[in-house]
């Protein structure tokens, strides 16, 4: 523990300094736009704006899977917003979505364009626009997906803002925020492993948007690809989990999904933007000639 001095709260928070960290020159107590900017309309009435973080991917997946179970009118455009250079906070953005998070829809299939945001909203919005794909009819795995669903978005909180600020990207180690945030997704970790002793997929065995709003999260938790924390929360141990991360990860429509709008790793697994489905053939980085 730090020999520091304890932090006693003023009586009246204000901010008048950055906390610091990664992401710090983003962070702010109010909500609005900072800047005018219009989003670009592609040629499909589903307009994506989003980032390859586990939310993005999420809708990415989803979109991906339903073109692949063969409904054409999911065909869309995504388009790339840099979290990090604030384009979050541009007017039209924040026009679709006012809480300035990834990832936004707009869906101008109808008469009047309809936005959507929140991960979860976006992936139920689609289920039920395309006649309940992903999302059983049957009561109970109906009810099972949903409650997951809503799990999952309950649950982020405590390994993203929680155990990701405080482990990586706070500007010092605390020790306290480290053990307490831990101690939570290994708890979080076990749920799933418990379920998916029994259980294929989340809801049963049927693969839901319930399975899509939690793998992006845990999955790549459970294979040490975020934060580097794989050793530390010994996510080996969690065998159910393990099982069901490779399963899902075969899926082609996955592999596809996960590369939209991502901005890190193999250049080969990066595509920027995607507007048309050969984009995964001809517009990955490792394809597109470097700017000179």
């Amino acid at each position: 523990m730090t020999d520091a001095p304890a932090y006693v709260p003023p009586k009246v928070w204000t901010w008048n300094k950055e906390n610091g960290g990664q992401f710090a020159s983003i962070n702010r107590p109010i909500a609005g736009a900072t800047h005018d900017k219009e989003l670009p309309v592609g040629k499909h009435p589903l307009q994506l704006y989003s980032l390859a973080t586990p939310n993005g991917v999420k809708v990415t997946v989803m979109l991906e899977e339903l073109l692949a179970l063969g409904h054409k009118g999911a065909e869309y455009d995504a388009w790339l917003i840099r979290i990090g250079n604030g384009d979050q906070f541009g007017s039209g953005f924040v026009d679709i979505n006012p809480n300035s998070k990834i990832p936004a829809l707009m869906d101008r299939s109808g008469p009047e364009p309809i936005r959507v945001f929140e991960s979860a909203s976006i992936l139920f919005y689609l289920a039920e626009k395309f006649g309940g794909a992903f999302l059983p009819q049957e009561i109970k795995a109906r009810t099972d997906a949903m409650s997951w669903l809503f799990w999952q978005m309950g649950s982020a909180p405590y390994l993203g803002g929680g155990f990701g600020h405080f482990y990586a990207y706070a500007p010092f180690k605390i020790e306290y925020a480290i053990d307490r945030f831990a101690m939570e997704v290994k708890r979080q970790l076990d749920v799933l492993d418990r379920r998916l002793a029994d259980n294929e997929y989340l809801a049963g065995k049927e693969y839901t948007i319930a399975d899509m709003a939690v793998w992006p999260w845990y999955g790549a938790l459970a294979k040490g690809l975020v934060y580097g924390a794989g050793e530390f929360l010994s996510v080996q141990d969690y065998k159910n989990v393990q099982r069901w991360t490779d399963q899902i990860a075969k899926r082609p429509a996955v592999k596809r999904g996960r590369m939209v709008n991502r901005v890190s790793g193999d250049p080969a697994s990066q595509l920027h933007e995607r507007h048309d489905a050969s984009d995964f053939e001809t517009k990955t980085q490792d394809k597109i000639a470097p700017a000179t």
